[in-house]
Order: C-alpha cells, then sequence, then structure tokens
C-alpha cells in the first residue's frame, strides 16, 4: 500500500481489540465502549486504520459525514436525539 498523500510505501497496518474498552472525544461529546463504526477507524470490538509514517495522513475517504457523537443520530434517523447503547459499535452520549 502507498499513502494517498505523498505516495510513500511507509503505510503502517494499525489494529487494536478494545472490546467495550473504547472512547472518543469531539467537543465536549464523549463516547465510550464500543467502537462507533461511523468514526473511520474501525467498529464493534475492533480499531483498524492505515497510518503513513511520513506525512501523518491516516488513509480512508474523507471527509467523513457527521457522525453519531455529533449529532446523536444513526444513519437515516429523523427522529430528536437519541441514546442508542449496545455493542453494535454506537454508544449512548
Amino acid at each position: 500500500m502507498v499513502c494517498q498523500k505523498c505516495n510513500s510505501e511507509r503505510v503502517a497496518e494499525i489494529g487494536g481489540k478494545c472490546s467495550d474498552r473504547f472512547h472518543a472525544y469531539i467537543g465536549d461529546r464523549e463516547t465510550s465502549g464500543y467502537v462507533d463504526d461511523d468514526l473511520g477507524i474501525g467498529g464493534g470490538n475492533y480499531i483498524e486504520f492505515n497510518l503513513c509514517l511520513d506525512c501523518g495522513q491516516v488513509q480512508g475517504e474523507f471527509p467523513l459525514p457527521p457522525t453519531f457523537l455529533e449529532t446523536g443520530k444513526l444513519p437515516d434517523e429523523d427522529d430528536d436525539e437519541v441514546d442508542y447503547d449496545d455493542d453494535e459499535g454506537f454508544c449512548g452520549l
């Protein structure tokens, strides 16, 4: 694999099993538990992403649409903010 930004071949494949010990912050919102599927770094029990060791670019398709952590809504959901907590990768706010 080569970096999509600088074409370096120094791209590390990063992975880890977090189970329900993952946490992330966007502004003053926090999620903890399983990895949210819509953050672009894996989902469920695992974080998985590729990182260029030359320029620091996380590999993937960006920008991402607004996440559950930011909006409180699951994709295609029009209701008010939801507190959804299970092992599918979306955690309550």
